[in-house]
């Protein structure tokens, strides 16, 4: 179930928030506990230094009588070396406060970031694991903001929200106290001040958390946005779509450019109405102690001991408000945080069972499968696929664009469980097998290789630093790219750029196929992945491929006939169902077979492609 997103995240949920992930750092807690304590403390201590010094000048001045037991000779020394000590004191505690809250500043801002870390770990890991149907439905832009975006937004949430408001709070609490027990009046008056501030605050606190959260995910579809036109930027400029995508653009940004004067506004509600509150009470408080020092109830220096108090009060309230404004943002983050770890992937998790190794039977009965999102009135992807592959077997595969050819490969992943029938592999049923199992035991080698902006070696071992260094140079010899890597200025250190930018296009097949070698999977699926290869590099690459299948099982994505010739079996696939399957030797001796007509075909309708000829054959 999706949370509501117009309700605000409740204290509980905060609190639990903070207690999750500020729990683990208990030490370092504690040390800026200490540090706040204290430093309030002399923060506290500075107007009653300066009210002493006030009073002491102003005796002085007026040559009030000082009892002889307090003076030592001279009265003009005394008075002056007493008020040079409490300047003295007051530069010593300025000093003191400015150094200890620099060091709350600098330890708070430590365990918030590290918080923010576990929880972007724990939000990654969450949707790492959620099913396939999940990711295809966002964009790379949005899950990054998402993700980053949204916990980098609770960043001051984490490191400044501590600090600051229960700083804050704290010292509130240690004026009013002072106050009360300077004059009950007031400490009164103040404190009343202080109590309906606490209340606007508390009414506006949730006023622009919807507002804020319509900002957030607008900036989710800007990047999203961006992220699509920046990927496809080659085919933009191609084919002429810079004036299009500018003009697409400009949606997203207005969007995103009034929700967030929205939330901006909304949250401005906050400091204007306590801004307004504290001018008004600053009138009331200045007044009473120029009130109470006329009449002699107080003197000068108690007086301005009580206008550096309010200026105090000040500080703490504004921090407070501030906060109040950046825990609305948190709130928002909060809630969109809770609704991405409240998504449930559709496949269902079990304790699982192991698989065996070496080459694995693959058997699919009665599988049906079609996508969530699709249309309920379109025909399934798969319907009613029945087949099995032996052990050790090489099964050709042969359809249409649409046929569902991939879909099929990706339920033998477990990227998608079927809606019917079972999917097995080595007799054990996809979604009885444990998920991490069940994938390494299968290997994938696509026309489309990914590679990351990251050493040779990471994109080998896919960032698995137990992999001996030895057995990557091994496997890297076996697929042929000895010569290349001995050409490498760092070795295995040798940086690669992001897809792969510095390779040929055989180079990082090669490297592909190498990270299967790796990985040893007794079920291989090749997406024909030397169809786009020059003639010398895909001979190179289809030696590669033979060692490859050797003692595996293997499917075959074929786009092209020639690929299929190396397959022990044939299979057709068409709208879904399986319309051909058998040896590809038997099926090719009969001139009946859609195979055999096809191979019969291709000389005929040469240079039209599979899809084509099939659709003749069809």
């Amino acid at each position: 179930m999706t949370p509501d997103r117009t309700s605000p995240p409740s204290t509980t949920r905060y609190g639990a928030m903070l207690r999750r992930y500020l729990a683990p750092q208990w030490r370092a807690a504690t040390a800026l506990a200490l540090l706040l304590l204290t430093s309030i403390g002399l923060q506290l201590l500075v107007p009653q230094i300066l009210r002493r010094f006030i009073d002491t000048a102003s005796a002085g001045a007026r040559g009030d009588a000082v009892t002889a037991a307090a003076l030592v000779a001279d009265p003009v020394w005394w008075a002056t070396g007493g008020l040079i000590g409490l300047a003295l004191a007051f530069l010593a505690v300025a000093l003191a406060t400015q150094v200890l809250s620099a060091g709350a500043t600098y330890v708070g801002a430590a365990v918030g970031w590290t918080a923010t870390n576990f929880l972007r770990q724990d939000l990654a890991r969450h949707c790492l694991a959620l099913d396939l149907g999940f990711h295809k439905s966002r964009t790379a832009g949005e899950m990054i903001e998402r993700i980053d975006g949204d916990v980098t937004a609770l960043s001051d949430f984490f490191s400044q929200f501590s600090v600051r408001v229960i700083g804050g709070l704290l010292l509130l609490l240690g004026i009013l106290t002072v106050l009360w027990i300077e004059n009950v009046f007031i400490g009164l008056a103040l404190t009343l001040f202080t109590v309906v501030e606490i209340a606007v605050l508390a009414r506006t606190r949730e006023v622009a958390v919807h507002a804020t959260q319509l900002e957030r995910e607008a900036n989710a579809k800007l990047f999203g946005f961006i992220e699509e036109r920046l990927a496809g930027i080659e085919d933009v400029r191609a084919n002429g779509g810079g004036a299009h995508a500018m003009h697409r653009f400009l949606r997203p940004v207005r969007t995103f450019f009034f929700d967030t004067r929205r939330a901006w506004v909304r949250r401005s509600i906050v400091w204007l109405s306590t801004y307004g509150l504290f001018v008004l009470g600053s009138l009331v408080t200045l007044g009473t102690s120029i009130h109470l020092v006329t009449i002699g109830a107080i003197t000068v220096g108690t007086g301005y001991m009580v206008f550096q108090y309010l200026l105090m009060l000040q500080a703490p309230i504004e921090q407070i408000t501030q906060q109040m404004q950046q825990l609305q943002r948190a709130g928002a983050s909060i809630g969109r945080v809770d609704e991405l770890f409240a998504t449930r992937s559709t496949l269902a998790t079990v304790a699982g069972r192991a698989l065996p190794s070496g080459p694995l039977e693959v058997r699919f009965e009665g599988v049906r499968f079609g996508y969530a999102d699709a249309d309920p009135e379109a025909a399934p992807i798969l319907d009613g696929v029945d087949f099995r592959l032996a052990p050790g077997r090489v099964l050709g595969l042969l359809g249409r664009t649409g046929s569902g050819k991939t879909t099929l490969t990706r339920l033998l992943f477990r990227f998608y469980d079927p809606s019917e029938g079972v999917v097995s592999i080595a007799g054990v049923a996809t979604v009885d097998a444990e998920l991490g199992a069940l994938r390494a035991c299968v290997g994938m080698v696509t026309q489309d290789v990914q590679l990351f902006q990251a050493s040779v070696r990471q994109n080998l071992s896919f960032f698995d630093g137990t992999l001996d260094d030895a057995r990557l140079l091994e496997v890297l010899e076996d697929v042929g790219l000895g010569d290349w890597f001995a050409a490498l200025p760092d070795g295995l250190d040798t940086h690669i750029r992001a897809g792969g930018g510095n390779l040929s296009a055989g180079e990082a097949q090669l490297l592909a196929l190498a990270r299967v070698f790796l990985k040893d999977p007794g079920l291989v699926i090749l997406d024909e992945p030397s169809s786009r290869l020059d003639p010398v590099t895909e001979r190179h690459l289809e030696r590669c491929v033979e060692r490859l299948l050797h003692g595996r099982t293997a499917i075959i994505i074929a786009h092209r006939l020639e690929t299929v010739e190396r397959a022990d079996e044939v299979m057709v696939l068409e709208r879904g169902r399986v319309v051909e399957h058998g040896g590809r030797a038997r099926l090719a001796a009969d001139p009946s077979s859609r195979y055999a007509r096809l191979r019969a075909a291709g000389r005929g309708l040469a240079g039209r492609g599979l899809d084509t000829n099939l659709k003749e054959l069809a």
